[in-house]
C-alpha cells in the first residue's frame, strides 16, 4: 500500500513501491544494443539517411557607424544651405526683398483733380465737369495660371467691346501685354456712371454663376474703375468756338478750354493701398494726397446776348448759302467781349460728328480783306491831320485813274458831288482814294501816315485775347506797297484783318477814340473759393475825343441818311451809327478772287455808345451779298436784343444830320 504525504511540515518519509509483474527485456539490435519501443512521446526513431553537407560560415553585418556618419554629413551640409539662405533674405537682402513685395502688394492710382467748370458773366454754366470712371484692368489677374482658362483675355475682351465701344482686338493686347509685370492698364477713359454700373453688373453675375457652377469663370474679377470726371457743355453747341473743347486725356483741345488749361485743371492727387486679389485691404493702411480741384472761369460773355448772335448769323448763312459767318459783340467802354458766334459751329458734346473745318473759332482765326467797314480808319486818320472835314467838297468821277488801274465805285454813276460825310455815307471808293491822298504831299507820304493810324487801330497785330490760333492778318510795310495797294488799302482792300479787330476799330471811335484791349476772360475763382479779377486791359490813345465824336455823326448818316447804304440797321427810338462792306474775297482754296465779304460795323447809340456788332458773311452764294442787305438785318437784330438785355435806354437825342452831297 501506499503512504499518505504527511503535510504536516515535517521531512517526509522514503517512498516505499510495492513489487508488481517483471517487465519483459528490451529488444535488442544485431549488434546487441538495446532499441527503444515508441511509447507515447517518444520521438521517431531517425533513419540512416545521405550524409550532410559542411555547414556554411555564419554572415556577419557591417557597422552601421559609417553610414550614419554620411547621412549626418548631408544632412549638416543641407541645413547649412537652408541657415545660409534664410541669413540672406531675412538679414543681408531683407530691404530688398520687403521693398520688392511691397512693390507687388501696394498699388498707386491717380486721383484726378475735378476741372474748374466755365461760366457766363451772370455765373450761368456754360462747361462743367460731371462723375465719370475710368475703366481699368490688371493684367495679371487674366494670365492662364490665375484663371485657370487659356482665353481669359479674349473671353474679357468680348464682353467689354461693346459696353466700352472699343474695338476687342485693342481690348486684348492690353489685357496681355507684353511686360508680364505690368498690374495697371486703362481701358477707356471718362465713362459715364451708366457704363461702370453695367460692367458691375455682368462681374456680380458671373460672379453668382461661378459659387454654383464650377465650370464658369469670373472673367472681369480684374477690372475695376477708377473715378474722374467728363465735360459736359450744357448748352450744346452756344458758344462751342470760345469755349473749345476737352480732348480725350482730360486737356483743353481749344479754345478757352486750351488757353486756360493749367488754371483749369487743378492739380491731380494720388492714392496708395494695399490690395489683394484685386481689392484693397482696409486694415493694411493707406496714403492719400488729395487731388486740388482747378479754378472756375467766369467769361465776360452774356449767354443770352450770344445766343441771339449765334441764332441770327446761323439763320443767315443759311439763307444766302454761304461759307460762313461769325458776329461780335463788344462793350464799348471796357472792351469785354459780349457775345462771338460763328457759323456754322460744333457740339463739343460730340466731336465725333463735327466737321474738322468748323472746330476753333472763325472769328479770330480766318483773316479776310474787310472792305468798306475799314474806310472809317482812313477818314479818321484824314480828319485828324486837318486835311478835311465832314462838310469838304469832293467830286466823285465815274472813274478814277490811278497807278496802272481804272477804279470805280460798287456802282456805276454821274459824277457826285460830295462832302466828305457823303463819301462815308454813300461809301464811294473813289471818295475815299482822292480823300486818303489829302494825308501827304506825296502819295509815299500818304502811305506812311495812313499806315501809321491803321497800326494805332490793331491792324497787323493780335487783338489782346492771347486766344488759340488767332490771326494777326496782313498788313506790309508802305514801302512794300504795290502801285495797286497804295489806292486799293484806303478803301479795305489790300491788307487783311480778323472780326475781332474790325470789331474793336468801332469799338475805339465809340470809346472817344481810345482803345481798349478786348477781353474774354472776366475773373477766375481758386478751389480755396476766392475769386480774383482779370487784369486790366491795356488802353491806348488812336484818335482824340473829337475826331471820334465827329465820325460818330458821320457813321450816323450811313445808317438815317435815305442816300444811306445802311438803312436796314435802323432801329427805332435809337441813333444807330455803322458802316457797310462788300469787299472782292480770296477764295482760301485757290488764292484767286472769288465771291464776295459781306459786313456791317457799329455801335449804339450812336451819341452816346454802348454796344459795338460787327458781323461778316463769306460768299454769299443766295440772294443780295451786299453787306448793308445781308448784314444789316444781323445787326439791328443782335443791337436790339442786346440793348434790352443791357437795359440801355434810348438817349432821345436827334441824330446830326450831316450834309451828303452839294450842288456846285
Amino acid at each position: 500500500m501506499t503512504e499518505v504525504p504527511d503535510t504536516s511540515g515535517e521531512r517526509r518519509s522514503p517512498r516505499r513501491r510495492v513489487p508488481g509483474p517483471p517487465k519483459p527485456p528490451r529488444p535488442r539490435d544485431p549488434k546487441g544494443a538495446v532499441r527503444r519501443q515508441p511509447g507515447p512521446g517518444a520521438r521517431p526513431v531517425r533513419r540512416p539517411g545521405a550524409p550532410r553537407p559542411a555547414a556554411a560560415p555564419a554572415l556577419r553585418l557591417g557597422s552601421p557607424r559609417p553610414r550614419l556618419r554620411m547621412v549626418g554629413l548631408a544632412l549638416t551640409l543641407v541645413l547649412t544651405v537652408f541657415v545660409g539662405r534664410l541669413l540672406q533674405v531675412q538679414a543681408v537682402d531683407a530691404s530688398a526683398y520687403a521693398a520688392k513685395a511691397e512693390q507687388n502688394r501696394y498699388v498707386v492710382h491717380t486721383l484726378a483733380a475735378e476741372r474748374g467748370g466755365i461760366t457766363d458773366r451772370n455765373g450761368v454754366a456754360l462747361a462743367i465737369s460731371e462723375d465719370a470712371y475710368d475703366i481699368t484692368a490688371d493684367p495679371t489677374m487674366f494670365t492662364s495660371k490665375q484663371l485657370k482658362v487659356d482665353d481669359g483675355p479674349e473671353q474679357a475682351a468680348a464682353l467689354l467691346a461693346p459696353i466700352l465701344g472699343r474695338n476687342q482686338a485693342d481690348l486684348v493686347k492690353l489685357l496681355r501685354p507684353a511686360n508680364k509685370e505690368l498690374r495697371y492698364v486703362r481701358l477707356a477713359t471718362r465713362q459715364t456712371p451708366q457704363v461702370w454700373k453695367q460692367i458691375k453688373d455682368l462681374k456680380a453675375a458671373l460672379t453668382a454663376k461661378a459659387g454654383t457652377d464650377h465650370s464658369t469663370v469670373n472673367v472681369l474679377a480684374g477690372v475695376f474703375a477708377d473715378p474722374s470726371s467728363q465735360r459736359v457743355y450744357p448748352n450744346g453747341d452756344l458758344a462751342a468756338g470760345i469755349l473749345g473743347w476737352v480732348n480725350a486725356d482730360g486737356r483743353g483741345g481749344g479754345g478757352i478750354e486750351s488757353q486756360l488749361d493749367k488754371r483749369l485743371t487743378g492739380k491731380d492727387g494720388k492714392i496708395r493701398y494695399a490690395q489683394s486679389g484685386g481689392r484693397e485691404v482696409p486694415t493694411a493702411g493707406s496714403t492719400e494726397t488729395p487731388a486740388v480741384a482747378g479754378s472756375d472761369v467766369e467769361l465776360t460773355i452774356d449767354r443770352d446776348i450770344q445766343w441771339a448772335a449765334q441764332n441770327a448769323i446761323t439763320e443767315q448763312v443759311k439763307q444766302s448759302r454761304a461759307d460762313r459767318g461769325y458776329v461780335v459783340v463788344q462793350d464799348t467802354q471796357t472792351g469785354q467781349v459780349l457775345a462771338m458766334a460763328n457759323s456754322p459751329g460744333f457740339d463739343p458734346n460730340d466731336l465725333a460728328s463735327a466737321d474738322a473745318a468748323d472746330l476753333g473759332n472763325a472769328a479770330l482765326q480766318d483773316a479776310y480783306e474787310p472792305g468798306s467797314t475799314a474806310k472809317v480808319m482812313s477818314m479818321a486818320a484824314v480828319l485828324e491831320q486837318n486835311a478835311a472835314t465832314p462838310l469838304t467838297h469832293v467830286v466823285v468821277p465815274n472813274r478814277l485813274h490811278r497807278g496802272d488801274r481804272l477804279f470805280k465805285d460798287d456802282v456805276d454813276h454821274a459824277t457826285w458831288y460830295l462832302t466828305l460825310n457823303g463819301v462815308l455815307a454813300k461809301s464811294s471808293n473813289i471818295g475815299t482814294i482822292l480823300a486818303a491822298g489829302q494825308l501827304g504831299k506825296t502819295q509815299e507820304q500818304a502811305n506812311r501816315v495812313l499806315y501809321s493810324y491803321l497800326r494805332k487801330f490793331g491792324i497787323g497785330s493780335y487783338s489782346g485775347l492771347g486766344f488759340p490760333g488767332e490771326t494777326k492778318g496782313i498788313l506790309a510795310a508802305p514801302d512794300k506797297w504795290s502801285t495797286s495797294q497804295q489806292y486799293t488799302i484806303p478803301f479795305g482792300q489790300g491788307f487783311s484783318i480778323n472780326a475781332m479787330q474790325a470789331a474793336s476799330v468801332y469799338s475805339t471811335i465809340a470809346n472817344g477814340g481810345v482803345r481798349v484791349e478786348p477781353t474774354l476772360v472776366r475773373g477766375t475763382k481758386g478751389a480755396d473759393g476766392r475769386y480774383t479779377p482779370a487784369a486790366q486791359p491795356k488802353k491806348t490813345r488812336v484818335i482824340s475825343a473829337k475826331t471820334a465824336k465827329t465820325l460818330a455823326e458821320m457813321l450816323e448818316s450811313v445808317v438815317d441818311d435815305e442816300q444811306g447804304t445802311g438803312a436796314k440797321a435802323a432801329i427805332p427810338g435809337y441813333n444807330v451809327a455803322g458802316k457797310t462792306g462788300t469787299a472782292n474775297r480770296v477764295d482760301p482754296a485757290t488764292g484767286r478772287y472769288r465771291g464776295y465779304t459781306s459786313s456791317f460795323a457799329g455801335f449804339a447809340p450812336a451819341d452816346k455808345p454802348r454796344i459795338t456788332v460787327y458781323c461778316a458773311i463769306q460768299n454769299a452764294t443766295a440772294g443780295s451779298y451786299f453787306g448793308g442787305q445781308i448784314c444789316g438785318p444781323i445787326y439791328k437784330q443782335v443791337m436790339e436784343f442786346a440793348l434790352k438785355t443791357l437795359q440801355i435806354p434810348p438817349t432821345g437825342a436827334k441824330a446830326a444830320g450831316l450834309p451828303v452831297d452839294y450842288k456846285p
